[in-house]
């Protein structure tokens, strides 16, 4: 059904079910907006996107009120224009406007519509709120109250995304904040790092904590050798960085810009996933076998591991007990390659370029160090890494494509496939599929766990087999998930979840996409998703089993899949922890 509606003048016929900022839209008009994210925050809080109607008394936020037939608005009479720009005033007298200091400088919205709008002078008096303001105690995640514009998209993300509501508003009126229960750090607060609320954040109130100046550090060190390590979402997003259009693969471009920094050596995490995958499927088959705890759950997320440590623990004896691929290759760097290079591991400096901000919390996690040595020193997300090619003028998009070094750069396309949701469980099922069935089986895509809907699940026959199997992406679909499991309701013999919407392309470090673009309907999650499948589709080889530099590591140092050795490298434990300690 449509209506009929006038907007500046101008008639239109929209469909019933629209809002005034869709009609808007699809008149091509741009109605301002700050706190509204299409499907996730619409609560005309901001009051950025007012209009005048026919009729109404006040003016009315376009983002939640429906159109109806004969609607008569005005998107910008001199009222209007005046309410937006007292708005924005309002908002920046208790911004900090430290802009060339922030790591959202150029990218911000609230910038965005300041310079829109002319805003030169603040007629407001700014009021100084008791809260504490600055908060960067945990290892991800920095919060930055005197940039924050009470927009509560980080709150909606919190709940609906990640499914933890950490935050929330904190006092009324001009004391307000957006914080946790009773100002608990978020490493006590229960919070997965998993950066959702970074990404939705419109202004600099949330980054990720820099690990910038010690890579810098450690290149210019002559007594360091510099490993970089790329995760597979990486190489679908760090293009965007450049201006390039989201989802374009740009591997070969990364690996040059990443090259010229300075560093020794330039591998792939995909390596890292082949290696997880023979750890993992083999401990599948060992727990199917021997009767061990079923359903196993995937260990690869460091914001997934969270959740079940503070919120079912019960269930850590059914966490695969394998690192992350972050981890089991930055322990094979200090093992394996410094024996093969000749080098002492203490001299060894390992980066890990992730999508995730989570990752920096998981390389300080007690369990990822041997001898006192960490698996992996420095974690760059994809914004990092951007700003540092940035900084010493690479053209990144005028870069020839070129290779990872070798051998720690082979991988195959089931590691690609690993950045997004449901790849894990693709990725280990080709492998288990084929040990299971004694030969290279032709058919090998599983079509079932791919999707961005959070909860897929699938029957699986393999070597006469049946596995009941299941993949969820976000907290939110964890929980739901994991409820299902624990109260008998579902029973599966593997399962993968990703901490993150989408999986590792929507992680929390990946580069920033503005409320305008989310908006238009475009959906990251999938863009980003299809460029690694692409990559997986045009490798010659595409199961983590097959990967030749796989097969010689076990063959010179590992032994086999599970051993001994394997235990004490690339294996781990898990814990309970507390949440809400007596302070």
């Amino acid at each position: 059904m449509k209506v009929k509606i006038k907007i500046d003048g101008i008639e239109y016929e929209v469909p019933s079910h629209y809002t005034v900022l869709d009609a808007c839209k699809e008149a091509k008009i741009d109605i301002p907006t700050l706190c509204f994210l299409k499907g996730l925050n619409e609560t005309g809080a901001c009051r950025m996107c007012v209009v005048e109607v026919d009729g109404a008394r006040s003016l009315q936020a376009s983002c939640v009120l429906k159109v109806r037939d004969g609607m008569k608005i005005k998107t910008n009479s001199k009222r209007v224009q005046q309410s937006r720009v007292t708005t924005l005033e309002l908002l920046l007298a208790n911004h900090n406007k430290d802009c060339l200091k922030c790591n959202r400088n150029g990218k911000c919205e609230l910038q965005d519509l300041a310079e829109r709008f002319h805003i030169k002078n603040i007629y407001f008096d700014s009021f100084e709120k008791r809260t504490p303001l600055y908060d960067d105690t945990s290892f991800s995640i920095v919060r930055d109250q005197s940039k924050c514009i009470l927009c509560g998209r980080c709150i909606t993300a919190c709940e609906k995304t990640a499914g933890m509501s950490i935050l929330t508003y904190i006092h009324r009126g001009f004391e307000a904040v957006v914080g946790t229960g009773f100002n608990y750090k978020l490493e006590d607060a229960g919070c997965l790092y998993c950066g959702q609320c970074i990404n939705v954040c419109p202004v600099g109130a949330l980054k990720e904590k820099t690990h910038i100046e010690r890579v810098w550090d450690a290149i210019n060190d002559s007594t360091k050798h510099v490993v970089v390590q790329t995760a597979p979402a990486v190489r679908a997003s760090i293009g965007e960085e450049f201006g390039l259009e989201i989802g374009t693969r740009c591997t070969g471009k990364m690996v040059s810009a990443i090259r010229r920094l300075g560093v020794d050596k330039v591998f792939d995490t995909n390596f890292g996933a082949d290696l997880t995958i023979m750890e993992e499927g083999y401990e599948l088959l060992n727990r199917l076998k021997n009767g061990g705890e079923l359903p196993l759950l995937t260990s690869c997320s460091p914001g997934w591991i969270r959740l079940v440590e503070q919120y079912y623990p019960e269930f850590i004896p059914n966490l695969s007990t394998c690192k992350s691929p972050q981890q089991m290759f930055g322990a094979v760097i200090k093992s394996y390659y410094a024996e093969k290079m000749n080098i002492d591991p203490k001299d060894i400096f390992v980066v890990s370029v992730m999508p995730c901000s989570s990752k920096k919390y998981e390389m300080n996690r007690e369990e990822m160090e041997r001898d006192g040595i960490k698996d992996v020193d420095a974690v760059l997300t994809t914004r990092e890494i951007g700003n540092m090619i940035r900084e010493v003028g690479i053209q990144f998009t005028d870069l020839e494509d070129e290779d990872f070094d070798h051998p720690l750069g082979e991988y195959t396309g089931a590691g690609v496939i690993f950045g997004a949701t449901g790849g894990v469980m693709e990725a280990a099922l080709r492998t288990v599929a084929d040990i299971l069935e004694n030969k290279d089986l032709d058919e090998f895509e599983y079509e079932a766990v791919r999707g961005v809907e959070g909860i897929k699940e699938a029957e699986v026959e393999i070597g006469g087999k049946k596995l009941n199997i299941a993949v969820a992406h976000g907290g939110e679909n964890a929980k739901k998930l994991m409820d299902l499991v624990k109260n008998s309701k579902k029973q599966y013999h593997f399962i993968e979840i990703m901490g993150c919407d989408g999986g590792c392309v929507n992680g929390g470090g990946q580069p920033y996409v503005k409320a305008n673009v989310r908006n238009t309907g475009i959906d990251v999650r999938k863009l980003r998703a299809n460029a690694l499948y692409e990559e997986d589709t045009i490798k010659q080889v595409r199961k983590s089993h097959q990967n030749e530099s796989v097969q010689r590591l076990y063959k010179e140092f590992l032994e086999k899949p599970n051993s001994h050795k394997s235990h004490e490298l690339l294996h781990t434990h898990y814990t309970k922890r507390e949440l809400f300690p007596i302070k």
